[in-house]
């Protein structure tokens, strides 16, 4: 592990991420020794630093840590923790607070191939997120609601859950965006109120762009679904899975794998 540009397995322990979950984090994928992404990565840790008024830091210093580190693996996951480091009394946080950075290396999920050629069966997690409009989009340290429903769908019959808001609108899965095709049209839930923003989301949204295909991100019932050509899951380490059912429907996984082509491809 590596903090502050430091080889160590030892984090302070008066820093605001163990007490209040005070920072944010990006996972990535390392494939040939790249870190794939990494301009979204780097992007979204700077716009979440931004968001959560932490300190600036030396973003060079990290990029290189971030390519020395992956440079030693040819397939990994890799993952940077930005905190707003120590100092500060209660959950005021001090105004010149020094933050720490860490980056970590893992190991792949091996069931992702799999999942990424046959596709995974999903159904409808009973816990919902709640909404907050300050921190919606943003992968704060704060993940409990994440660890209760990767806990149930753990005990579920199904490879994954689809979650929903408090009001039951589709936001994401367990660990992913979610998209799909109606009518030939792709969609994806809003995360004005809360989800997040995911980067291999980001890329998917420029690609359609690019492509001129229109993208609706919209407020919708699970049952939206049910009506749909195609679905598929996303992150920045899975890549494009295709989803081949959902309680019991059906879908076709063919459009989902040419899209992985195009996007995941090398």
């Amino acid at each position: 592990m590596i903090i502050n540009g430091i080889q160590t397995s030892t984090l302070d322990a008066n820093d605001r991420a163990i007490h209040y979950g005070d920072g944010h984090f990006t996972t990535l994928l390392v494939k040939n020794g790249q870190p794939r992404l990494w301009d979204y990565h780097l992007m979204r840790l700077q716009a979440a630093n931004q968001r959560l008024f932490i300190n600036p830091l030396d973003w060079a210093a990290l990029t290189q840590q971030v390519s020395q580190q992956a440079s030693l693996h040819s397939l990994a996951v890799l993952k940077v923790i930005i905190t707003r480091g120590m100092g500060g009394r209660g959950y005021a946080p001090g105004s010149d607070a020094n933050p720490t950075w860490i980056i970590s290396v893992h190991d792949f999920p091996g069931h992702y191939p799999q999942w990424q050629q046959t596709g995974i069966t999903m159904g409808v997690s009973t816990l919902s997120l709640g909404h907050q409009p300050l921190l919606a989009g943003l992968k704060s340290l704060n993940r409990l609601e994440q660890v209760l429903i990767k806990q149930q769908a753990m005990a579920m019959p199904w490879d994954d859950v689809l979650v929903c808001d408090v009001d039951g609108m589709l936001v994401e899965s367990s660990a992913a965006n979610l998209f799909w095709c109606r009518d030939g049209q792709w969609y994806t839930p809003d995360l004005a109120f809360c989800g997040i923003e995911g980067v291999m989301r980001n890329r998917v949204l420029s690609y359609f762009y690019d492509i001129n295909q229109k993208v609706t991100q919209v407020r919708a019932r699970p049952d939206i679904l049910h009506d749909a050509e195609a679905v598929f899951v996303c992150n920045s380490l899975m890549e494009l899975v295709p989803v081949r059912e959902i309680d019991g429907v059906s879908y076709d996984i063919t459009p989902v794998l040419a899209l992985q082509e195009a996007l995941c491809a090398g």
